[in-house]
């Protein structure tokens, strides 16, 4: 945004015109997409599930159903549960190696069972993290910030040279011409329209930088929609498809990345507030 435009939006609670509301938040969905998909297929793949598989479709699609169910929850707020702050909730990568671990070595039961664990220490976490924030100033939180970025930059660069969740499968391709094409296209247009234009056309860089790569892969030959011939439109929720296995040692694990990704969700907060308001974020909105 340029300056007049920040100053117009500092109120956290003000609505932008739908010109600019639709493509920023169709920028934020696609923008996440891929790092709240990766996770899903990670885990899957440790715990034998075949590429493309029934299973697999249903990991992905759940773990994209929920993260946006927890994303209104977290921008629009019901009740004491919420934010009510422009965050975005999906997969983590901070839980990618400790779940692939345990589902690679125990099964696909053990790991989600110890996610609910973990997820209701971390729900727990909620209402008191507010309250001692005094313990997690902005160097531990950027640092935990930062450390989860860095460990991001193998994954990353391993996906643009057109790795999968199966190597093994891309094997043949991995770091071709293409798909280092599709990434700088990606990557170019992106910073290009981000720092050579401004308004509404610099705001959605990303998003401009993604089409662009999604159109420089159509015309390498690369996309195929052979997976929507055999995804259904409409899923139903299974409850405890892989049933409920407790394991001491994967509950442990999970819970004590819980606490690290507490760490992560207060400086994210932290610095939404900051850039977004100009103010430090509040107990209640740490809080979540």
């Amino acid at each position: 945004m340029t300056d007049k435009a920040m100053g117009a939006y500092s109120d956290p609670n003000s609505m932008p015109p739908m010109g600019q509301a639709v493509p920023l938040g169709l920028q934020h969905v696609l923008a996440m997409f891929a790092s709240n998909v990766t996770p899903s297929i990670i885990v899957a793949g440790a715990a034998g599930l075949a590429f493309g598989s029934a299973e697999q479709i249903y990991l992905i699609q759940m773990a994209m159903l929920f993260a946006g169910v927890a994303t209104i929850f977290q921008t629009v707020g019901f009740g004491p549960v919420g934010a009510r702050m422009p965050i975005m909730q999906g997969t983590s990568f901070a839980f990618v190696g400790v779940l692939a671990g345990i589902s690679a070595t125990q099964g696909l039961g053990v790991a989600l069972t110890a996610c609910i664990i973990g997820g209701l220490i971390h729900f727990a976490l909620g209402s008191v993290i507010g309250r001692i924030r005094f313990l997690f100033p902005p160097l531990v939180t950027g640092l935990v910030i930062l450390a989860i970025g860095l460990y991001l930059i193998p994954v990353g660069i391993k996906y643009a040279a057109g790795g999968a969740a199966d190597f093994q499968m891309a094997a043949e391709s991995f770091g071709s011409l293409k798909h280092w094409t599709v990434a700088l296209t990606v990557i170019i247009v992106a910073l290009l329209f981000k720092f050579k234009t401004s308004g509404a056309l610099s705001n959605a860089a990303i998003l401009i930088g993604l089409l662009a790569g999604y159109a420089a892969a159509a015309m390498l030959g690369m996309v195929s929609m052979a997976g929507f011939q055999k995804a259904s439109w409409v899923t139903s929720i299974q409850v405890l498809p892989y049933g409920f296995e407790f394991s001491l040692g994967a509950v442990i694990a999970v819970t004590l990345v819980s606490i690290v990704s507490a760490v992560e969700t207060v400086g994210d907060a932290s610095a939404t507030a900051k850039a977004g308001a100009g103010r430090d974020a509040t107990d209640a909105e740490i809080a979540g």
